[in-house]
């Protein structure tokens, strides 16, 4: 039996509202134990900041031309999870190995192979006095992938810890919501890749329109009307857009033009209608092309939360089709990906894959994460 490591997962997700930390011990291969979950709000500033200087990047020359604000906000993002981590490591009595640090992103265009994450693993290792791994996806890029999704290795993990029946399929509804397919296979065990717009166009929305960062339980999409002539046409751009191959997409790819009109309401219900629909069709699309019978989709993500955006969801998907919360087996939804992030550490310490042909493009199984010791 392989040596089991302690390490931190520090995720910061697309909606930027804050980090999610979770320790777990692991081998990095077959062996998992979770410690502790926390969730830790983003200060008003970096909040504001954030979502200020990332509606500006909307090109990779952008990064150059916002250089200074970047690295500024890069600093104090650094600064807040450092803070956080000296929390954490105060409230349990284990000795971490390794800090997994996935950082901000702030854009990523997989045809450009360009994905910055604001973190400085080197400052943030210099404060926790912590060997910190961290920017997980240049590796992969330049190995031929696409950098993204990076958590599949971590769900075929807990599938197998909690020993649920395969094939099973994960749906994370984050800001982009993405597929895990994991099957009995040896080979090709593991397919995924991202289908589209989950939380993001309807944070956006409601950040845009109201002092609150989401719909909370998808409340305000609920009491709305689907304006179905604009939603139409907004399919039908997506359906017709150049580049269908691609296993990522950016918060970017997709904007909020074709709702400004709309009423606070009615623009929250066409977007979660237009978020679900791509949802369905895109995961239909895949499920094909895998050609596995499934039979039970699990949900993780905040989006697992939004009662109106999963019931469009099931009402879209076949009937015969289980859809149920990731929850429902004693794993935590929310915090799958800081977990993952943890694991992940793990294994680019070990020099394991982290990412593989079907799940980022890459050219062949590969490992990632730069690992800094700064103290």
């Amino acid at each position: 039996m392989g040596k089991l490591y302690t390490a931190l997962g520090l995720m910061s997700g697309t909606s930027g509202d804050g980090v999610d930390a979770s320790i777990i011990d692991s081998d990095g291969i077959d062996r998992f134990h979770e410690v502790t979950n926390k969730y830790f709000k983003y200060d008003q500033k970096i909040y504001e900041n954030l979502h200020f200087l990332r509606d500006k990047i909307l090109k990779s020359n952008d990064l150059n031309t916002n250089k200074s604000e970047i690295n500024e906000l890069e600093r104090e993002i650094t600064i807040f999870h450092a803070k956080i981590v000296n929390q954490i490591l105060e409230t349990i009595d284990k000795k971490i190995d390794f800090i997994g640090f996935h950082g901000q992103t702030v854009y990523h265009n997989p045809s450009e192979k360009v994905s910055r994450q604001l973190g400085d693993g080197n400052l943030l290792s210099q404060l926790t006095k912590k060997t910190i791994i961290y920017d997980f996806r240049q590796n992969d890029i330049k190995n031929g992938g696409e950098g993204a999704p990076l958590t599949p290795i971590f769900h075929k993990l807990i599938i197998n810890k909690k020993k649920i029946e395969l094939p099973v399929c994960i749906l994370n509804i984050g800001g982009i919501a993405n597929v895990t397919v994991i099957s009995k296979h040896r080979k090709n065990s593991l397919k995924s890749k991202d289908l589209g717009p989950g939380n993001c166009l309807i944070d956006e929305w409601i950040r845009n329109k109201t002092n609150d960062k989401f719909d909370k339980d998808g409340k305000i999409a609920k009491l709305g009307k689907i304006n179905k002539l604009i939603l139409n046409q907004a399919l039908d751009i997506f359906d017709n857009r150049v580049n269908k191959n691609i296993f990522s997409f950016d918060t970017k790819d997709f904007d909020l033009n074709f709702v400004r009109g709309l009423s606070l309401e009615d623009g929250a219900s066409t977007l979660t209608d237009f978020s679900s629909k791509i949802i369905t069709t895109e995961l239909h699309n895949f499920l094909l092309k895998t050609k596995y019978k499934i039979s039970k989709i699990l949900l993780c993500g905040g989006g697992r939360k939004n009662t109106t955006l999963v019931q469009r969801i099931k009402n879209e998907l076949a009937k015969d089709l289980v859809i149920q919360s990731i929850d429902d087996y004693g794993i935590d939804g929310d915090f799958v990906e800081s977990q993952a992030f943890a694991y992940l550490a793990i294994r680019s310490f070990l020099k394991l894959p982290i990412s593989y042909p079907a799940t980022t493009g890459c050219n062949e199984p590969i490992s990632g994460g730069t690992i800094v010791n700064n103290f």
